[in-house]
Order: C-alpha cells, then sequence, then structure tokens
C-alpha cells in the first residue's frame, strides 16, 4: 500500500516529469498583488500505527516532514490519510501540514491543505491555504501550490497574494 501511495503523492522514483496542479483561492479581501514563489523540496514520509488494532488495511495514515528551499525557505509538519482501492493505479489522499518559514522575506507560519486523487494513474492534486491560517508576517496569506516532479526531484509553484507589509 505504502509505494502506490507514494506514487499519489509523487514522491516515489519517477523517470518523467509529472505535474500536480493545485487550485485555492488566490484572492482574499485585504489581499495585495498576485506573485509566485518558486524553490524545491525535499520529503519524508513515514507510516504510521493504526490507532486501532483491527484498522482497514487499505487505508493508511502517515506523517509528513518537508524542508523548502529557495522563495520558500523552511520546515514543514503534517499528517496524511490515504486509501486504496483494488483498482490498480486508484487511490486517494488529504493531508493538513503546517509550514514555519520565510516567504520571500516574511517569515511566520501557515497551514496547507492537500486533496489527492489517482485515477486510472491519472493524478489530480489540489494543495491551497488554508484561510486565515496565516501568522507573524504572513498574516493574510492565501494561496495555491503546485508540485513539480521531475526524475524524483520535487519543486514547487507558489502562487499566492498578501497584503502590504505595514
Amino acid at each position: 500500500m505504502f509505494t502506490a501511495i507514494c506514487f499519489v503523492l509523487g514522491i516515489g522514483s519517477l523517470t518523467r516529469t509529472k505535474t500536480h496542479s493545485a487550485s485555492a483561492n488566490a484572492g482574499s479581501k485585504g489581499a495585495g498583488v498576485a506573485t509566485q514563489a518558486k524553490g524545491t523540496f525535499e520529503v519524508k514520509v513515514v507510516p504510521q500505527a493504526a490507532e486501532d488494532k483491527v484498522g482497514d488495511p487499505t487505508v493508511g495514515r502517515m506523517s509528513i516532514d518537508k524542508q523548502f528551499r529557495g522563495d520558500l525557505e523552511g520546515t514543514s509538519k503534517g499528517q496524511m490519510l490515504a486509501a486504496m482501492t483494488e483498482v490498480k493505479g486508484s487511490a486517494g489522499y488529504v493531508a493538513m501540514e503546517r509550514v514555519d518559514g520565510t516567504l520571500q522575506g516574511r517569515k511566520g507560519t501557515f497551514a496547507l491543505q492537500h486533496s489527492g486523487t489517482m485515477n486510472r494513474g491519472v493524478p489530480q492534486l489540489s494543495v491551497t491555504v488554508v484561510p486565515d491560517s496565516g501568522t507573524g508576517q504572513l498574516i493574510g496569506l492565501a494561496g495555491k501550490m503546485t508540485i513539480i516532479i521531475t526524475e524524483g526531484k520535487h519543486s514547487y509553484e507558489f502562487e499566492y497574494t498578501l497584503p502590504e507589509a505595514p
């Protein structure tokens, strides 16, 4: 199950470029001009024990640890739930992660919400900033993130809005 879930997440070894598009709330009340941040990240996913001893083997839970570099410098920690099906290449996952770092010179934290499906090998992924989750200099952050995987290397494009700095 873990291998298939890794494929859903795009963290397995890939030999071709995969782009997972994201949709989000790029505009919000009081937001500034849309900006794009780019960079790379490393991710570590660790399977977690089922909370009950008789859990469904088609449902898994994992911890997520990331290190971001580039326009977004920082770390994140999160949790993922995933479900497999009997059809090869079909699965789904949801995840929440808290990012702590500096986004183009502005420091704070924010939450990202993931919703991903793999439909017979075709991925669809939405990664959005949780509304009103920004803290510090990232209060008011809104946006969407696209994860790009080329030959097993991870990068991101983050389209966001942020109110003008005071």
